[in-house]
């Protein structure tokens, strides 16, 4: 499940001259589930968040497009100066593998949540806004 990136030189999104490939992890981590749950219970109470997390626990990782994930959650783009993701920046330029994403469709506002994995979207975007991501989503 990898995608190769792309070298659109001049976008100052991309990471010039760069023509390696996002490796991704088969499942998330087991330390992002805690991370994820962490992040919605400060916008669902505990009990709910945590109904989210056993549902993403359970779920089969599926593929989305970066630019797709980007424009179903309403977020900006980060930079790279933020130190995370500085670090997966570095993690996909020495062929690292990532964790998929962790993602929560809310009803309530028809907002897509990154409930884990912002920082790495992040970083992905900035190599190739077409790579195809690996996700949990409920």
């Amino acid at each position: 499940m990898s995608r190769t990136g792309s070298s659109r030189g001049g976008d100052n999104k991309t990471v010039r001259g760069w023509k390696g490939t996002i490796g991704w992890l088969a499942t998330p981590e087991n330390h992002d589930y805690p991370a994820a749950k962490s992040y919605l219970r400060l916008l669902f109470d505990e009990s709910t968040a945590g109904r989210f997390v056993k549902r993403l626990r359970h779920a089969r990782v599926i593929e989305f497009k970066a630019k797709d994930i980007f424009r179903a959650s309403g977020l900006s783009l980060l930079g790279v100066s933020n130190s995370h993701i500085k670090k997966d920046k570095q993690k996909i330029e020495h062929s690292q593998r990532l964790s998929p994403l962790l993602l929560v469709r809310d009803a309530r506002t028809n907002k897509l949540i990154i409930a884990d994995g912002y920082h790495r979207l992040c970083a992905v975007y900035m190599f190739d806004e077409d790579a195809v991501i690996p996700c949990k989503i409920v």
